[in-house]
């Protein structure tokens, strides 16, 4: 379950417009995550996108080994920290993780602070999803 399939990552326009505009956001720095809940049509529980701007990281090579480091972390935490706890809840989800450091950072720092984002996007979702429910 370690991979990171086509149908896990969010291409469609229209989703990713959806997202960004309807969607709830938080920052846990060097990522500002946006979610949506939302029904998906594949048998993944989460679809993401992962971005780094361009405004700051201006060489195409840091941007891309930034996209990297995030995409194995998320390929290698999330079965534990996001598709168990959205399998139990039947939940679908669009997910953006975007990068806002300032510097490149190394693997073991973007490890650690995505588990601590995905954990702390499961409280969010709790949260809001108690709110509706009352």
């Amino acid at each position: 379950m370690y991979t990171f399939n086509k149908e896990e990552r969010l291409c469609s326009h229209k989703l990713l417009e959806k997202l960004y505009h309807n969607g709830s956001s938080f920052l846990l720095y060097p990522f500002r995550i946006v979610w949506l809940q939302e029904n998906l049509p594949t048998k993944f529980h989460v679809q993401v996108v992962i971005s780094v701007p361009k405004k700051r990281f201006k060489r195409a090579v840091d941007r891309n080994l930034l996209k990297r480091r995030i995409r194995e972390a998320y390929r290698l935490n999330k079965l534990e920290l996001l598709y168990t706890y959205f399998d139990e809840h039947q939940t679908d989800l669009l997910l953006a993780i975007n990068y806002v450091g300032k510097e490149i950072t190394d693997y073991a720092f973007i490890e650690k602070k995505l588990k601590a984002t995905l954990s702390k996007l499961q409280q969010e979702f709790t949260k809001k999803h108690s709110h509706e429910a009352l």
